[in-house]
């Protein structure tokens, strides 16, 4: 029999995936940043063919350079912004993550917070466990948003930003979008300026990719026009708010209210954010039921599968 490939994982994983892994390959886990990585390469990173990372971990050029036999990587996850592909390109490193099969679910979390938001429905909870509700006299609770027949903004109108567009067909709410070109074949408006797309919507849904390119997209102009009365969900990455924008226009009521899944300084919470009434907080959790992580680790398997096997990868970045 062949030896079994040699991999390296740099992050802990699914259990049910890592036994996968150690079941079908060799395994060792990459030491922590310092002194310790360093000698472990040193000795050790020409004998990885492949590397098992995640999208919130991802990978960077002196990490590859530590690793000269290196043929693919398989990540665990759908963003990409962590990963230094420009540097897998050139050393023609084919890199694997699991996009598709997490749609659903992410789709399902914004409007799980477009509703928690819009209706005050964790500020509900807070209200009867506090007694409120039953305290004499009776205190009301304040009015909510009503989510049917809103109008919608999706900020990028991918895989997952297409998904949540269909979902709001149930709520027979008005969508458009913003990208940076009109995506072919779909029926919803495109609005080339954030900032119209901000001024037209109730519901301010972020899907777009992180990076460079999008960082702080949704700044002071875009919460501005989004204004007093208009919410912003965000289940893309922290980076594409200005999050200290955020918390001034919450705190200013300059919008009506947030549901963030993702921070710019994950898992650091801004504090301010724990004293307002007027945002949900959640902790990275779009992707978190169980059958959404165990298609995602069926696709970290099937990536590198296919590549030992002489085949395309069936999800390449």
């Amino acid at each position: 029999m062949s030896q079994a490939p040699v991999l390296l994982q740099t992050v802990a994983l699914l259990p049910s995936l890592e036994r996968q892994l150690a079941e079908r390959y060799t395994v060792h886990r990459l030491p922590p940043p310092g002194a310790e990585r360093e000698a472990f390469l040193a000795a050790r990173g020409a004998e990885f063919e492949g590397m098992v990372t995640s999208a919130a971990t991802g990978f960077d050029a002196a990490l590859l350079a530590g690793l000269p036999k290196l043929r693919v990587i398989s990540s665990f996850g759908v963003g990409l912004d962590k990963m230094d592909l420009p540097a897998a390109q050139q050393r023609g490193l084919p890199v694997g993550y699991t996009p598709d099969v997490l749609n659903d679910c992410v789709a399902d979390l914004a409007f799980g917070l477009l509703l928690a938001i819009g209706r005050r429905i964790p500020e509900a909870d807070r209200f009867v466990r506090a007694g409120r509700w039953e305290a004499k006299p009776a205190t009301p609770f304040a009015l909510g948003r009503q989510v049917s027949h809103a109008r919608l903004g999706v900020v990028g109108l991918g895989r997952i930003g297409r998904t949540i567009a269909r979902r709001a067909s149930g709520f027979d709410m008005d969508v458009r979008y913003h990208s940076r070109r009109p995506v072919d074949g779909v029926e919803w408006q495109h609005e080339p300026k954030l900032v119209e797309l901000a001024r037209w919507a109730d519901f301010l849904v972020v899907i777009t990719a992180g990076g460079a390119e999008t960082r702080h997209l949704v700044d002071d102009k875009v919460l501005d026009a989004l204004g007093p009365k208009g919410y912003v969900i965000n289940v893309a990455r922290g980076s594409v708010i200005d999050e200290a924008a955020l918390v001034r226009a919450l705190q200013e009521k300059r919008i009506a209210g947030a549901a963030l899944d993702v921070f710019e300084r994950e898992p650091r919470v801004p504090p301010d954010l724990f004293t307002l009434d007027n945002v949900v907080l959640v902790p990275h959790i779009a992707s978190a039921t169980v059958q959404t992580r165990e298609a995602m680790a069926r696709r970290v398997l099937d990536n590198l599968e296919a590549f030992f096997a002489g085949q395309a990868l069936p999800s390449a970045a």
